[in-house]
């Protein structure tokens, strides 16, 4: 397939230089990827090369997108990803300065992520035929979702190896190829040992040596989207009417012990987030849910 852009070299370089420095997921990659290649792509309509560009010309992208109606975080992203590039790229004596120096962020509210009452998930998890291999898969791939507070990628790409019901753990390993331990819980076990032992073998049809835990129903690893197209269904089925994402179990289940006054640094080791920052956003859903809770129930709410 030929390369998408003209600069598809310096990109591939900086991509390389990524995964070999800080050990980045293939999912964060394809971001950056993506993200350069859609301002290398502007960059050519407009007759520049990514090693010619300067602060007026990173500006303008910017100011594209947003009157495209791309959203503020979204260009954010975009442009941390360029101050990285550029940095590279300086670092290897490929440009002289870097244009991104004195562009500032966009400013960014504080969106709370959406998340489910535990009466939501107790419906989200009903809704899985339990009649058929693939529903009692779900199931249990909910079960283990809401338990251990996944990420998607994380859940499709679990093995045999990774998991020790005895033990009542499974190993993860997570964004930059950290790893870690994350307890299970009586009640996802109980599902995986039945799933394990009832289930597994019909959906691997002749790929029997195959170490995914949760195969698809042709017997080999599972997408991220095609399971995110699954939970999609499983809500319509539930009646769940809130806008659901991916992360949206795992918004779940780091809201769910907060509320029930889990300390979050704990909740911090779990989901595997490195800064503390980046989990502390869950606590203001909580205040946010005990304030709701407030309103409802105090007589001078």
């Amino acid at each position: 397939m030929p390369s998408p852009v003209k600069d598809q070299p310096l990109i591939d370089q900086f991509l390389d230089s990524l995964w070999l420095e800080k050990g980045l997921s293939q999912n964060t990659l394809s971001a950056y990827r993506q993200d350069l290649q859609n301002f290398a792509l502007w960059a050519d309509k407009s007759g520049n090369q990514l090693s010619l560009i300067r602060r007026e010309d990173v500006l303008h992208y910017l100011s594209d997108r947003m009157s495209q109606g791309v959203k503020a975080r979204s260009t954010a992203r975009a442009l941390s990803c360029l101050r990285s590039f550029y940095r590279h790229m300086l670092r290897e004596k490929q440009v002289t300065e870097d244009p991104t120096l004195r562009v500032e962020n966009p400013k960014l509210g504080r969106p709370l992520p959406d998340s489910l009452t535990e009466g939501d998930v107790e419906k989200l998890l009903a809704a899985p035929d339990l009649s058929t291999a693939i529903g009692f898969r779900d199931r249990t791939m909910l079960e283990v979702l809401y338990a251990c507070g996944l990420r998607v990628s994380e859940l499709v790409g679990l093995k045999l190896t990774e998991i020790n019901l005895r033990q009542g753990v499974v190993r993860i390993v997570g964004k930059g190829s950290k790893e870690r331990l994350v307890p299970v819980g009586e009640e996802a076990i109980s599902w995986l040992t039945a799933y394990l032992q009832e289930t597994r073998d019909s959906l691997l049809k002749k790929n029997l040596n195959q170490d995914i835990v949760f195969p698809s129903n042709r017997g080999s690893a599972m997408t991220r989207q095609a399971f995110w197209h699954r939970i999609k269904a499983h809500a319509q089925t539930a009646d769940i009417q809130k806008k659901l994402s991916p992360h949206t179990m795992r918004h779940a289940f780091a809201t769910h012990l907060l509320n029930h006054g889990a300390d979050l640094r704990v909740v911090q080791l779990l989901l595997g987030h490195s800064d503390l920052s980046t989990t502390q956003i869950y606590t203001h859903i909580a205040q946010h849910r005990m304030k709701e809770l407030h309103q409802q129930h105090h007589p001078r709410g």
